[in-house]
């Protein structure tokens, strides 16, 4: 909690205006800012990252199929121009209530005349956060760096070993929850082995990779109708990938992971399952729901707290008819835009919106190249047309007219070419993890050759 030698970034004297605090620029913190900075407020912006980021596009980052700068742009280059924004980076941690002021992390305090957060999720390890020291995850930028590397030093280590048990676990890759992200990520890798990769080789076939989805539920992408879903096993199981399902994880070690029915000694573990609100309500104290999102009124406010907002996947709102509102996208976009409706009406700059109401205007989920699914405005797609609505969706969501042009120029170059373009890896190699995954491997084989 601020104390009176804390540093005041912006204070109320300075601002001579209604101050508005935005914490996180996802997809609902960014949609209320570009409404917000239309009123006569000072509005500031604050985010743990310079970026606003794309994340349904995120699995193609990690994939070599676009690069960073594709599916990301600069928070200041959308809003830092205008004159009442301000811009703060840095990571907040903690709320002070009776004050009205926002702590960051070795920064100072903003104070505020309305709050809004939307600070997203993080991946939730269901008890067993020992299992994150071994599987990578796939939420931001530098995820989707470090699964890059994985995939691609893998098979550059493959090509060196003499040993068939390590190039057999090399050469295995396991994604951990069938949800989109899972399946499309799953989905691009095999591609990516199966017709980037394969010539490019002397001691190996990338194309022989063992890719296996894995998930506790009796079918994947359980939210889509059971014949889309099945629809969608059938397609990656063309594509040579293992569909496991009813198959918990028991656990995940340096070696490899054990599920119900097996063990599988893999270097490459992707976690993709269940995720868990950022802990924006224990900064404010208030009631969560087992996803640890903030509950929420009618109107998206905090109870007892109207000028505290909580939208996207730190929330946990409740429709009518009793059920919680998914963590996606056009959630977080549409809670957004209303609470910036709300917020003006507080203003007196119009009549309130009454209570948010969800519009569903469908759900996709792309398998690869020409299969995808999708439920849009009460029709069930598959196939070449839903992966074509798929593609023309993402390229209109995205921010900024020369991400549109890159990832369509990218798109286009790798369905005519198969090509990938994005598969540089800088930096220091992934040694020690890869001796770490060996040396597991060689005292497992040691111990089952003394039994």
């Amino acid at each position: 909690m601020p104390t009176e030698q804390t540093t005041v970034l912006f204070s109320r004297e300075q601002a001579k205006k209604p101050i508005v605090v935005v914490v996180g620029c996802g997809f609902g913190g960014l949609q209320a800012a570009m409404h917000l900075h239309k009123l006569d407020i000072e509005l500031v912006l604050i985010d743990r990252t310079n970026h606003h980021l794309f994340q349904p596009l995120l699995y193609q980052v990690s994939t070599a199929a676009l690069a960073p700068s594709d599916i990301a742009s600069p928070i200041r280059a959308l809003l830092g121009t205008k004159p009442n924004v301000s811009v703060i980076l840095g990571e907040v941690d903690g709320v002070d209530k009776e004050a009205k002021t926002v702590c960051i992390k070795d920064t100072g305090v903003v104070p505020y005349d309305y709050l809004i957060l939307a600070t997203g999720s993080a991946y939730a390890w269901f008890g067993h956060d020992e299992w994150s020291t071994h599987a990578a995850v796939l939420k931001t930028l530098p995820d989707a760096l470090q699964i890059r590397r994985r995939i691609l030093e893998a098979f550059d280590w493959a090509e060196t070993r003499t040993d068939p048990e390590d190039v057999k676990a090399l050469m295995t890759f396991v994604v951990v929850g069938g949800g989109p992200t899972g399946v499309e990520l799953v989905g691009s890798l095999a591609e990516l082995a199966r017709a980037t990769l394969k010539a490019e080789y002397r001691h190996i076939d990338p194309s022989k990779a063992r890719i296996v989805l894995v998930d506790a539920a009796p079918r994947i992408l359980g939210e889509f109708p059971e014949n889309l879903s099945a629809y969608a096993k059938q397609a990656l199981e063309k594509l040579g990938v293992e569909v496991k399902l009813n198959s918990p994880c028991e656990s995940i070690d340096a070696s490899g992971i054990t599920l119900k029915d097996e063990r599988i000694e893999t270097a490459n573990i992707c976690w993709c399952a269940g995720t868990r609100a950022e802990p924006a309500g224990q900064w404010i104290g208030a009631a969560t729901a087992r996803n640890n999102g903030v509950e929420v009124t009618s109107d998206c406010s905090v109870p007892n707290h109207p000028e505290i907002f909580a939208i996207g996947d730190v929330s946990s709102y409740k429709t009518q008819d009793g059920k919680i509102l998914p963590g996606l996208a056009p959630v977080a976009k549409q809670q957004g835009a209303y609470v910036a409706k709300v917020i003006a009406s507080r203003l007196g700059v119009r009549k309130h919106p009454g209570p948010f109401k969800y519009t569903n205007l469908g759900t996709m989920a792309v398998i690869g190249r020409s299969h995808a699914i999708a439920m849009m405005f009460g029709m069930k797609l598959k196939g070449r047309i839903a992966w074509l609505a798929w593609s023309l969706v993402h390229l209109l969501l995205l921010i900024g007219f020369r991400n549109r042009i890159m990832v369509f120029t990218n798109w286009a170059w790798a369905f005519f070419t198969y090509g990938r373009g994005s598969r540089l890896v800088v930096g220091k190699a992934r040694q020690l993890v890869e001796d770490d995954h060996l040396a597991s491997l060689e005292r497992t084989m040691q111990k089952q050759a003394a039994e």
